[in-house]
């Protein structure tokens, strides 16, 4: 192909716009065909997607949810509500699911033993976050991420 594209160059220079159309028409008729994954074309299951554990909430909110947005669906008890709520939050250049500062002057009050662990893609990049209930930044966090995470107390 690089031959090809060599002769025309010449030409190119010659004619103008339709000789350069037609070198790439000409171009495009001997690359071959590349198998592409049913995933990049938009036919598997695309969007963001999120799994969620919960542990030490209580019944009914301990588990493993698996959560898919853009297009909605998965086992998360409120599908709908908790993409809703990460959309809502969602600004570019700021990470949706950073851990409080480092330094940050928190209320030193406990709300719980409970703990998520959120790990998947959301806006194109990669979510690993950790949260629990140990002082007010946390509880703030968390309570941030209701519905995604259970509302507690």
């Amino acid at each position: 192909m690089g031959s090809l594209l060599s002769g025309l160059e010449g030409r190119v220079r010659r004619g103008g716009l339709a000789v350069l159309a037609a070198a790439v028409t000409a171009a495009s008729a001997v690359v071959p065909l590349i198998a592409v994954p049913a995933a990049a074309l938009g036919q598997g299951r695309g969007g963001d997607h999120l799994t969620v554990v919960v542990r030490h909430a209580g019944a009914g909110r301990d588990g493993t949810y698996e959560l898919f947005c853009h297009p909605a669906g998965g086992h998360h008890p409120d599908v709908r509500g908790a993409c809703q709520k990460l959309d809502e939050q969602t600004q570019w250049g700021r990470d949706l699911f950073a851990p409080v500062p480092p330094g940050t002057i928190c209320s030193m009050i406990s709300g719980g033993p409970a703990t998520a662990r959120v790990t998947g893609t959301w806006a194109g990049r990669p979510v690993d976050a950790s949260y629990d209930r140990n002082n007010g930044c946390e509880i703030d966090r968390w309570n941030r991420m209701v519905p995604l995470l259970p509302k507690i107390g």
